[in-house]
């Protein structure tokens, strides 16, 4: 049986700076720096929101090589960066399995091509499609599967910020529910109906510094 969990969620921004501003104002914590991504012209930061799970503050980075394909989480789209110069959003969710290869072919939403992806001395396996974009349009997670299953959320600053739940609006929350029970991620988020076409999304609720935040 294929084992899921939740493995971190995606803040994306058109800065790390206007990222971390972000969650500083609405959390009450400061996220320290995280890393590069060569492969992806991308850079990070990172905290433990609880549970073995992460948030990451994702941005292009300025200072790196053009990449030679497109970049995760559809970040080179002009809707998405529209979007997130207005402000950060949350982004996407990323799930870790036991076995991604299985969990792709178990999926009945496509996740992408695996690949493998490198930050410093971290490796890891991860579904990426090759034009960028995310699979409906990220309310439907992105796959990994790290070495020792864990993932390196321990080693992260814990900085006293939990998830208290994870919410999807979606416009049609039985296919979304049947393709991750078949991935073996049920009840890893509460679905419901979008309340219009034009109104998914994800909403994340948090306990913080700064009292309980939803962030979406």
């Amino acid at each position: 049986m294929l084992r899921c969990e939740l493995d971190h969620l995606v803040i994306a921004a058109s800065s790390l700076e206007s990222g971390i501003s972000y969650v500083e104002e609405a959390l009450g914590v400061r996220v320290p720096a995280g890393g590069k991504h060569p492969l992806m012209g991308t850079h990070n930061c990172l905290m433990q929101i609880g549970g073995g799970a992460f948030l990451e503050i994702i941005a292009i980075d300025a200072d790196a090589a053009e990449p030679d394909r497109s970049r995760w989480f559809n970040l080179d789209d002009a809707g998405v960066q529209s979007r997130i110069a207005e402000r950060p959003r949350l982004h996407t969710w990323v799930l870790r399995t036991d076995n991604i290869a299985e969990a792709v072919a178990a999926s009945s939403i496509s996740p992408g091509p695996i690949e493998e992806g490198r930050r410093g001395d971290l490796v890891w396996n991860i579904t990426i499609p090759q034009d960028g974009t995310m699979p409906e349009d990220g309310l439907f997670p992105t796959l990994i599967e790290w070495p020792d299953f864990a993932g390196p959320a321990a080693g992260m600053a814990d900085l006293g910020c939990r998830l208290e739940a994870l919410k999807i609006s979606h416009n049609a929350p039985k296919k979304l529910n049947a393709a991750l029970t078949a991935i073996g991620a049920k009840n890893l988020a509460q679905i419901d109906q979008a309340r219009d076409e034009n109104a998914p999304g994800l909403h994340a609720e948090f306990r913080s510094p700064n009292g309980l935040i939803i962030l979406n």
